[in-house]
């Protein structure tokens, strides 16, 4: 009989008790959500706010030069930045540059599996943007962020394995803590954060392959045929469903008979995905 997993104990009771600490929204972030939602407030009064944080300037600034946005010339300040992007979208992209702040840990193997899970849902919002951007009824920036709160509720477990080291024995008692409450867990985050109910299912539902709801394609759809596409290439993809069998990914496509025009609009696409992913990731 194994040892039990003194972090997943630990962690649980926590989340159960509200006692597990949970992110918060980097405070540059916050601050530009107030002045885009304050309806008295001109484009130059949100300008110098967001000009406040020249990372999140320049950000926005090459965003809006990118392909999901490119215009007939290209733009060099921020008023133009956001008069190109609107204010919604720009709110949003805003909290996806920032989220990077959220994604810290100091010691060895932690550290390194922050980072991993950082250029992981990176991958995946680059991924989700772009097929946002070709696909009816979705929103890119929306996407995008989508994509990089999907495995948010990892974040509370790896920095709780960071402050109490004593509690893992080895990386394995980490990855089942993370599976097993990662999804509860996200839940919580993306109630304090006062995301849309759509974003709960997100991270709910994010590795749920065989997902089948009625309806039109959603969100949740799009994260998991993101997901499954960015393991295209690597040695882990044989783990998982292939992408033409689920679902979610039937959903984005009118027949059958479309299913490799799908898979030749993912590969086609690889220059534009790789271009949004350099703007999250440096």
């Amino acid at each position: 009989m194994s040892p039990p997993n003194r972090l997943l104990l630990k962690c649980s009771r926590d989340m159960e008790a509200s006692r597990l600490m949970l992110p918060t929204l980097p405070s540059i972030s916050l601050k530009i959500r107030r002045v885009i939602n304050d309806k008295t407030a001109s484009n130059g009064k949100i300008a110098k706010v967001v000009q406040m944080d020249p990372v999140i300037t320049a950000r926005l600034v090459h965003i809006a030069n990118s392909p999901l946005y490119r215009g007939r010339r290209n733009i060099e300040s921020c008023p133009e930045a956001l008069t190109r992007l609107g204010l919604q979208a720009a709110q949003q992209l805003i909290t996806s540059i920032a989220l990077k702040s959220v994604f810290i840990a100091k010691s060895g193997y932690v550290r390194k599996r922050m980072q991993d899970l950082w250029t992981h849902s990176s991958y995946v919002a680059a991924i989700a943007a772009v097929l946002a951007h070709k696909t009816p009824g979705f929103d890119p920036d929306r996407a995008m962020l989508a994509g990089l709160i999907h495995d948010i509720g990892s974040v509370p477990i790896l920095a709780y394995a960071d402050r109490h080291p004593e509690l893992v024995r080895d990386s394995s008692d980490i990855e089942r803590t993370i599976h097993e409450l990662r999804a509860t867990i996200g839940i919580l985050i993306m109630r304090k954060w006062s995301f849309p109910a759509d974003f709960e299912d997100v991270t709910l539902n994010a590795e749920n392959w065989w997902r089948d709801e009625h309806g039109e394609a959603d969100y949740t759809d799009l994260v998991i045929v993101s997901q499954l596409h960015s393991l295209v290439g690597t040695l882990e993809i044989h783990r998982y469903p292939r992408l033409q069998e689920v679902p979610a990914f039937r959903k984005f496509i009118g027949s059958e008979s479309d299913t490799a025009l799908s898979l030749d609009l993912l590969r086609l696409a690889k220059d534009e995905i790789s271009q949004v992913r350099q703007m999250l990731v440096n």
